[in-house]
């Protein structure tokens, strides 16, 4: 089957289509044929090299979500999954291929009407978005920073934030061309990278969901009210400076929070909850999905060179 691996770190030229066997499905997992694939900022950072203490390795096929046909079922799936149409989380890698495997427990049934190219956009950042505010205890009411709108994670951050009564709803991005489609989508002010240009914005907020950690990280903890929360929720520039705490200790009397959030530590019942109820909701139009662009498989180098260049609003979507 068709697959695109990591051949070697570095540039988008490193990924290579190669032919390797369809994988068999292990107990309690499923084997999906994919229609459509996410292409992911994580998978970006692992093929950029940036991940590889956590044990990633060249030759790894990237890859975490996908959405297609189950073809085949491991040792205690019920059969009846055969042939069901699914969303399904691959784990860490694996989806940049014709024929995925998934456990069961990260595969969702889909409902008719939603397109495998919305679901496969909603499927993850939704629930990062959903989780990440609530892990900031954010309520209606409150003011909202969504630093690094543009990506998939952001355009659903902004939009929850937006349906959950947000008193204002600014994003950071990098054109007043994007911030307006964000203004489509609920955002109420529009930052430029920094975290200024619109004199109308509040000078704090109550809640700011970071998909961008970095360098510049610590410069929004100037951006936070008093008992404010910061949430990062993805690390698409990189990691933070080490020292990037001394600038929230310098603020020790506003009573500020920071933190890191991870879908990885939410109860599967909860995730699955929440996707099922997403996909209803794209379904019937209640949440816009942004899809940039959809390519085939073996132009997956092509979808890494964009999004390298920071020019992909939503999600690229590759197709087998």
């Amino acid at each position: 089957m068709k697959t695109v691996v990591i051949r070697r770190f570095g540039g988008p030229e490193g990924l290579e289509v190669v032919d390797l066997p369809v994988p068999v499905p292990a107990a309690g997992e499923v084997l999906v044929a994919t229609e459509a694939i996410g292409v992911s900022g994580a998978d970006v950072a692992i093929r950029r090299g940036a991940l590889a203490s956590y044990g990633f390795q060249e030759g790894h096929v990237p890859g975490g979500e996908v959405v297609g046909t189950v073809t085949a079922v491991g040792a205690g799936v019920d059969p009846s999954w055969t042939g069901r149409r699914v969303w399904a989380q691959t784990g860490v890698g694996g989806g940049y291929a014709e024929r995925a495997t998934a456990p069961l427990h990260d595969v969702l049934p889909l409902p008719d009407g939603l397109s495998a190219q919305d679901a496969v956009t909603v499927g993850s950042a939704g629930a990062v978005a959903h989780f990440g505010l609530a892990h900031a205890h954010f309520t209606a009411g409150e003011k909202v920073l969504v630093r690094g709108g543009a990506g998939s994670i952001g355009i659903m951050a902004v939009q929850l934030a937006a349906r959950g009564g947000a008193a204002a709803v600014a994003v950071t991005t990098s054109s007043a061309a994007r911030g307006e489609r964000l203004r489509g989508l609920g955002a109420t002010h529009v930052l430029d990278r920094s975290g200024t240009g619109d004199a109308d914005a509040p000078e704090t907020f109550d809640v700011i969901v970071d998909v961008v950690a970095g360098a510049e990280l610590p410069s929004f903890f100037a951006k936070l009210a008093p008992n404010g929360r910061m949430v990062v929720v993805g690390a698409v520039a990189g990691q933070p400076p080490a020292d990037f705490g001394t600038r929230l200790m310098a603020s020790f009397q506003k009573s500020m929070s920071f933190a890191t959030f991870s879908a990885a530590t939410v109860p599967e019942t909860e995730l699955r909850a929440v996707r099922a109820e997403q996909f209803a909701a794209a379904g019937r139009g209640e949440i816009e999905t942004v899809v940039h662009d959809v390519l085939p498989l073996d132009q997956a180098a092509s979808a890494h060179r964009r999004m390298d260049t920071g020019e992909v609003f939503g999600r690229i979507v590759l197709t087998p």
